[in-house]
């Protein structure tokens, strides 16, 4: 069997999908890193809304993704850029989101952690902003999760100076009840961000980062870099305070610094373990065994796919990964909060299910490619 998929340049190729899917079965829980997959949600296609209404999700389905990624052994990391806040899903449907993972978390023995961040307000001052990371940072703690602190555009455009991020960010460290996770998010992700801890030169950008750290190492369990910049993180992971871990969030070179060097490695939080997610945790286990070349035989091959869902704008790559969980049958339907689901090409759909299939992503690839076929007809292209 065959399926015709358009090219960039609008001509139609001949693709042969696989057969099988890759051979992954649930494991033992792992034992040399800490891995979290950032999780989309599931919108509710029946919902009379438009783009700039509040979010109408499908529960049921956003919260079996999420067993399914806990199945696997895999953290979820909730209420990230992934589940699309700030793009379609405003606070009061994060909170809700925060509310119900956490709770089938519990149910389920799965591993959760949440993001803390201050999308109620578009803007404000400093002690507005702190205002909103707190309301936020009582949300999460309360439903028992781990706060993830994440990169706040209002702090952003308040900001003067370095010495700003350091108050407003000691502020909340000395008030969290648990250590928290730092999560720098670079611009690529959310222009927004653009100059964050206070300068747009990286190197002294990471010297004030560094010392929120060094500041709070009791309240860092980890930070999470989303710069993809390999090096960068890697300098950054050997200036951590001992104790402290380096999540990284880079979706570019996730395998090299996840396998690490003779100086130490980077556990994982990353938005492309929501297609991954059965495959990275095999590859996982398999360097839990020390066999390092397997772990990359394995995630290596991935990255052309991760680099194709996250070009350039990058900010639009969750809807590339909404549209392989449809594709693999997590959901019934590729619809997205926002109406998002347009924010790729076609041909862009046609390389993300051809790359997918080529790694047995799908755990049935005749429906993948019964749902490729019935996308590409609502385009126009007939097979």
């Amino acid at each position: 069997m065959t399926i015709r998929l358009p090219g960039a340049d609008g001509a139609l190729r001949t693709y042969e999908p696989r057969a099988e899917p890759l051979a992954v079965t649930p494991g033992t829980p792992f034992t040399s890193r800490t891995v979290f997959s950032a999780a989309h949600v599931v919108a509710d296609p029946f919902a009379d809304v438009s783009p700039d209404s509040p979010a109408a999700v499908d529960w049921d389905a956003t919260l079996a993704f999420r067993r399914h990624l806990w199945s696997h052994g895999l953290g979820v990391a909730e209420a990230m850029d992934t589940a699309q806040r700030g793009m379609g899903l405003d606070w009061a449907g994060a909170a809700e989101l925060i509310r119900r993972s956490a709770a089938e978390a519990k149910s389920v023995g799965g591993r959760i952690a949440c993001g803390v961040g201050t999308d109620q307000i578009v803007s404000g001052s400093l002690a507005e902003v702190r205002a909103a990371y707190e309301e936020q940072l009582a949300v999460v703690e309360e439903s028992g999760a781990q706060a993830i602190l994440m990169a706040s555009r209002a702090l952003a455009a308040a900001a003067s100076g370095p010495e700003d991020y350091l108050e407003v960010y000691g502020h909340l460290l000395r008030q969290a009840a648990e250590p928290v996770v730092l999560h720098w998010l670079g611009p690529m992700f959310d222009p927004a961000l653009e100059g964050y801890w206070g300068s747009g030169d990286l190197d002294a950008a990471t010297d004030t980062f560094l010392d929120v750290i060094a500041a709070h190492p009791d309240k860092v369990d980890g930070i999470k870099v989303s710069l993809l910049d390999a090096q960068r993180e890697i300098d950054i992971r050997r200036r951590l305070p001992q104790g402290v871990r380096c999540y990284t969030g880079d979706d570019f070179n996730y395998p090299e610094l996840i396998a690490g060097d003779e100086q130490g490695f980077s556990h994982a939080l990353l938005g492309i373990f929501d297609p991954l997610g059965p495959l990275a945790a095999q590859a996982v286990r398999v360097l839990d065994t020390g066999d390092v070349r397997g772990f990359r035989d394995l995630l290596d091959p991935t990255v052309g796919l991760s680099r194709h869902l996250f070009q350039t704008p990058t900010r639009f790559y969750k809807t590339g990964v909404v549209f392989l969980a449809w594709l693999a049958g997590h959901q019934s339907h590729f619809t997205m909060v926002g109406g998002l689901q347009s924010a790729r090409s076609l041909p862009h759909f046609a390389t993300a299910y051809e790359l997918a299939d080529g790694l047995g992503l799908f755990p049935d690839p005749k429906l993948a490619e019964e749902r490729m076929k019935t996308m590409l007809s609502v385009y126009g292209v007939n097979q």
